[in-house]
């Protein structure tokens, strides 16, 4: 029998306030009430700019309609979700301040990017972490897609207020999501995924993951994602013009799958590493996860839909991907890498990248990946377990929904 919900173990004062916003809400008051206007005010009166994007504007709308018309939040996530929607704004419309202050700013050139893709819970994470160490990679951190304004530079890029901050907010979210750790790699200064750059453009899985939202989940998968990634570069660009050096841009997002196409437009010589595992493994795996962070937001968690949900998600993607990667032919510029393998043997797979790509490792960045990944090694936060059963799929429907994808893994090996 499928369990109908991954709860968190919620602190005793967090469900008290819980219990007392919804009587609140039955008496008709709205408190921490999500109005796209009013946070487009109070992120111009903070930054002193108004950004004037129709995506950034568009999915801002769309995203606070989702979260008040479907995402049924608690007390406690709405108002998590109200102060990560704001803080966005915010920082977004810092960042525009610095471009029209310093246009210059938009000649910043981003050479030859390197994009870790393919499916989610495929090791994805722990690679971006890993090939960060070498000295010639540079991603973005947790910290400077949260809080990017001013732009990093050399002398307080690696200790500043700002990774403090994030820093006291991780550890509140351990403390509330026990089991998060277990499932997902995060701190403050580690390497983010691009949903934390586009999440500033309002046009972001980031906030999929937070909360059902159906219609925007509708709505992103069909927008123009080559306009996306404009933004994705303008804002590594901003991160850069600060002065701390980038010989290659390591990023790192499953969400790129759906958007091959768009992400050879804008980034013509980038290098793609593209992750591979069963997704008979990969959905209850990603179901788990997302059923987790989505129960900090709300009490109406159903991890069965959000199985089904992911199920369909990831399979559609995938498919975008095969079509994609097939009518453009840029075999030249992509690496594949399974997870069996690289669970195996780490560093033979970062050997393998770096001989298809003609990278040099150098034998102290070398070293300083494997003392990662004894220190980080699986399982320090404990054993994620899933299953099928528990997110409401069969293996049957696996086969269904991925049998192109299969067919392309039978080819590969």
């Amino acid at each position: 029998m499928a369990n109908p919900s991954i709860r968190i173990r919620q602190p005793v004062a967090l469900r008290a306030v819980n219990r007392v916003g919804a009587v609140v809400r039955r008496c008709g008051l709205r408190p921490f009430s999500l109005e796209a206007e009013r946070i487009l005010e109070k992120a111009r009166q903070a930054s002193g700019f108004e950004v004037r994007d129709p995506m950034f504007r568009e999915g801002l709308e769309r995203l606070v309609h989702g979260l008040e018309a479907h995402a049924r939040l608690s007390t406690f996530g709405r108002l998590a979700a109200r102060g990560t929607v704001q803080r966005s704004a915010e920082s977004r419309s810092r960042v525009e301040r610095a471009f029209a202050e310093h246009p210059e700013i938009g000649e910043e050139p981003i050479r030859a990017p390197v994009f870790i893709v393919g499916m989610p819970r495929s090791g994805t994470t722990i690679l971006h972490a890993l090939l960060h160490l070498d000295r010639d990679h540079r991603a973005p951190l947790s910290w400077e897609c949260l809080l990017p304004h001013p732009a990093p530079n050399p002398d307080d890029y690696q200790s500043n207020e700002r990774i403090e901050t994030v820093r006291r907010e991780f550890d509140q979210i351990f403390r509330l999501v026990p089991d998060f750790r277990r499932k997902h790699y995060m701190t403050a200064d580690s390497p983010q995924e691009c949903v934390g750059v586009t999440a500033l453009n309002f046009a972001s899985f980031q906030y999929m993951a937070m909360a059902w939202l159906p219609e925007y989940h509708d709505w992103f998968a069909s927008t123009d994602q080559a306009a996306n990634l404009r933004w994705h570069r303008r804002f590594l660009q901003f991160l850069q013009s600060g002065g701390v050096p980038s010989r290659r841009w390591l990023l790192k997002s499953p969400v790129h799958l759906m958007r091959l196409r768009a992400l050879f437009e804008v980034y013509p010589n980038a290098r793609v590493i593209v992750t591979h595992r069963h997704p008979a493994d990969v959905v209850p795996s990603v179901g788990s996860l997302i059923s987790s962070m989505r129960s900090f937001y709300s009490d109406h968690e159903d991890t069965l839909r959000t199985g089904r949900e992911q199920l369909r998600i990831w399979a559609d993607y995938f498919a975008r991907f095969l079509r994609d990667r097939r009518e453009l032919d840029r075999e030249e510029q992509m690496v594949d890498v399974f997870f069996d393998d690289f669970v195996k043997d780490q560093m033979s797979v970062v050997d393998a990248i770096y001989s298809r790509f003609g990278w040099d490792l150098r034998p102290e960045d070398r070293d300083r990946m494997e003392r990662f990944l004894q220190q980080e090694r699986r399982g320090k936060h404990g054993v994620h377990k899933y299953s099928l059963e528990q997110v409401g799929i069969t293996p049957a429907e696996i086969d269904n929904e991925y049998a192109h994808y299969l067919a392309f893994l039978e080819t590969q090996r």
